[in-house]
């Protein structure tokens, strides 16, 4: 696992001239129309038609909408900013763009050079189309090459009940198959028997390392401030990388580019406000939206003298704009800061949240080549202050996040999709930072920082082969790096401490580096039918110190390091795809394994928390999981809704723990099912329910009981 830093840069500047030959584009069907003697086409010259598909009500991006060539047979799907690119020989075309619950807009074009069309769609009204074009859509689904993928607008978010009348993300996901809660009221996850740490989430691309409100029981994500979620199961793509088990990846809003709008709600537990508009008609445009809780604000009220003094709210903040500069160049700007106070005045109080900040700049070098270019910040820290018996006590902790990625997208023509890039982030942990101070003694624990840099190249092409069989194959190249200035303990093999080793800032200390291959295959049957199958391998260089399977506030990350081998898995996927009535139901069943190395576990009674040899107590070993996931689905008509059901089974194997042998995760739930039902009497006047049933989870019995006793 371990590399010379020179070696490394060999290996990097290696695998980029391997990417040009492995991802060279080319077809293994000619299919295309036949073109007028002495035109372009003769020569074999591709042409193409590249633009953005939006909303017509506010200019939104519409992530994922198809635009579909009839005389192919054939089209491309809008990227995560919502721009599209088709390659044809020059000739005349119908095209169709097409999204879930927008009317299709279709387009006749004489191609003779590379054309820029944008589209914007209005939402659907007729009932009568509205069944032909949401079948073009989902039927769409069936021959993507990737699986173990839920994809959610905000829309069906916002019909799903809600806790206390707040929507939530979070609670929604953990509806899906493969999704469960690791514990009542958390917004803590478990996706296909991985750990909580084990969740890549990331609010416009800038990583969100704890996603809880209230303890757990709302999450960060401001429902008004949120366009759609998509969450990556198992088959995650190249382009991400430094989790296990998933990625979740929550996109802003962009602002409304027509006109000004606001939009709130009060509501039992916190009141929201956002509002958007346009700084520059279709050209610029800016968001703002905020959420307070206010149960603090009736504390004074209270006749009990002790909850007079009490604090307990939190707040969050979403800030968007963007700005189209010309035809091939656009920037976004976005933002989030959010924080929970809760304690006593007087006593105490504990604080903790979350902040990020992106900037990303678009470019379309042609109707072929787009890239992105992305700046990040993301910061989590927390803090507790207690003062007792003239005595107060202190503890911070922070992690602090730098980031850089450059993505490109290659349309190569309407049979390959390549993507590629790179990335590099700068990690900063401070797990402890704490004192006890009283009129005599002023007592510091010992505080370390962790410095580390976490790299990664990537390159993968989205191939049709004919009309039935379509493959996504791609490799993720990563690299972990300690840096100083830091200290580094040394153990025996027995974890026993030896001495501690201290590095100047700068200094390399250590490396990790590790192939992530990729492949996604689907098959398609006929036009309502689809087996796919995926593999992916992926590197975990950060993990989670934490004594509850559902996660709490206080608890910290810690960085692979020469005393902690990053986590490795290996997952497997192969799933039947099926719509029914005439693509108006979808229904899915798959089946996955997990083959995980290196997975965290700590010994018996250690101390996560005021533990400056926190690595001395971590022990290793083997984990796998298995399962499968059944979906029924019908997103159409006045009844809407989905019904899961999820086999799963989790199972660890530590040599220091329960003597050896074989033992089930936290988060081994054998049966899950949930039930989400949506009837809409009215454009204005819905109901809903859902159900929920599941297993327990593992626990630990008691094997003794100590008193203590005072005289």
């Amino acid at each position: 696992m371990k590399n010379e830093i020179f070696k490394i840069k060999n290996k990097t500047l290696q695998l980029v001239s391997i990417s040009l030959i492995l991802f060279c584009p080319f077809s293994l069907k000619a299919a295309e129309p036949s073109p007028a003697p002495g035109s372009a086409a003769a020569e074999g010259k591709l042409k193409s038609v590249s633009g953005y598909i939006k909303d017509a009500s506010d200019g939104e991006a519409l992530i994922g909408a198809t635009v579909l060539v009839r005389e192919l047979k054939k089209g491309a799907a809008a990227n995560t900013y919502g721009f599209y690119s088709v390659s044809l020989l020059p000739g005349k075309y119908t095209l169709d763009f097409s999204y879930v619950g927008y009317k299709t807009e279709t387009k006749t074009i004489e191609l003779k050079e590379n054309t820029t069309l944008n589209i914007e769609l209005s939402n659907e009204t007729k009932e009568i189309n509205e069944v032909v074009v949401k079948a073009e859509s989902t039927n769409d689904k069936l021959k993507r090459p990737e699986m173990s993928v839920q994809k959610l607008e905000m829309k069906t978010i916002k019909k799903v009940p809600a806790l206390m009348g707040e929507v939530d993300v979070i609670k929604v996901i953990q509806m899906l198959p493969g999704v469960v809660s690791t514990s009542e009221g958390s917004s803590g996850f478990s996706v296909r028997g991985g750990g909580i740490d084990q969740n890549l989430i990331i609010l416009d691309e800038a990583t969100v390392y704890n996603a809880s409100h209230l303890m757990g029981f709302f999450s960060v994500f401001n429902n008004d401030a949120i366009s759609n979620v998509k969450l990556y199961k198992g088959d995650i793509p190249a382009n991400y990388g430094g989790r296990l088990s998933s990625v979740l990846d929550v996109r802003m809003k962009e602002g409304n580019m027509k006109k000004w709008s606001a939009a709130g709600g009060l509501g039992l537990i916190a009141s929201r406000l956002t509002i958007e508009g346009p700084i520059a008609k279709d050209k610029a445009a800016i968001l703002i939206s905020g959420r307070r809780t206010y149960a603090d604000l009736f504390f004074p009220l209270a006749t009990d003298k002790n909850l007079k003094k009490s604090k307990l709210y939190f707040y969050d903040l979403n800030l968007k704009g963007n700005a189209i500069i010309n035809q091939n160049n656009r920037v976004f700007v976005s933002g989030y800061l959010g924080r929970d106070i809760f304690g006593q005045k007087g006593a105490g109080d504990i604080g903790f949240g979350n902040k990020t900040a992106t900037v990303r700049w678009n470019h379309q070098y042609s109707g072929k080549l787009f890239s992105n270019l992305t700046g990040i910040a993301s910061t989590y820290d927390y803090d507790l202050f207690q003062s007792l018996d003239s005595t107060e006590y202190s503890w911070k902790s922070n992690l602090t996040d730098y980031g850089l990625k450059l993505d490109f997208n290659w349309f190569a023509n309407t049979d390959n999709e390549i993507k590629f890039g790179v990335s590099s982030t700068y990690h900063t942990i401070t797990p402890c930072d704490a004192y006890s101070k009283s009129s005599t003694v002023m007592q510091y624990f010992p505080k370390k920082t962790s410095n580390s840099y976490e790299h990664g190249i990537y390159a993968t092409n989205q191939q049709k082969i004919g009309d039935k069989l379509t493959l996504k194959y791609g490799i993720r190249y990563s690299i972990f790096q300690n840096v100083g200035k830091g200290i580094i303990d040394r153990f025996d093999d027995n974890h026993n401490y030896i001495k501690s080793d201290t590095f100047k800032a700068g200094k390399l200390i250590n490396t990790y580096t590790g192939w992530e291959p990729r492949l996604g295959v689907n098959f398609t049957i006929n036009d309502v039918s689809s087996v796919k199958a995926s593999y992916s391998r992926t590197y975990q260089y950060l993990q989670l110190a934490s004594n509850s399977n559902g996660g709490m506030p206080l608890d910290y990350w810690f960085p692979a390091s020469p005393n902690v081998k990053p986590q490795e898995s290996d997952q497997y996927g192969l799933g039947y795809f099926h719509n029914l009535f005439d693509n108006t139901l979808e229904t899915s069943v798959e089946f996955f394994y997990k083959d995980m190395r290196n997975v965290i576990d700590f010994r018996d009674h250690a101390d996560l928390l005021f533990n400056d040899r926190l690595e001395g107590d971590v022990r290793t070993g083997k984990g796998y999981s298995y399962g499968a996931e059944v979906l029924i689905r019908k997103n159409e008509g006045a009844f809407t809704g989905w019904i899961s059901y999820t086999y799963s089974r989790a199972f660890r194997k530590v040599a220091a723990i329960n003597e050896g042998k074989e033992y089930q995760a936290p988060y081994d739930k054998p049966h899950n099912v949930n039930l989400v039902l949506n009837y809409e009497f009215t454009p204005r006047i819905s109901a809903s329910a859902n159900f929920v049933y599941a297993t327990g989870t593992p626990m630990t019995k008691p094997l003794g009981l100590m008193k203590l006793m005072t005289m």
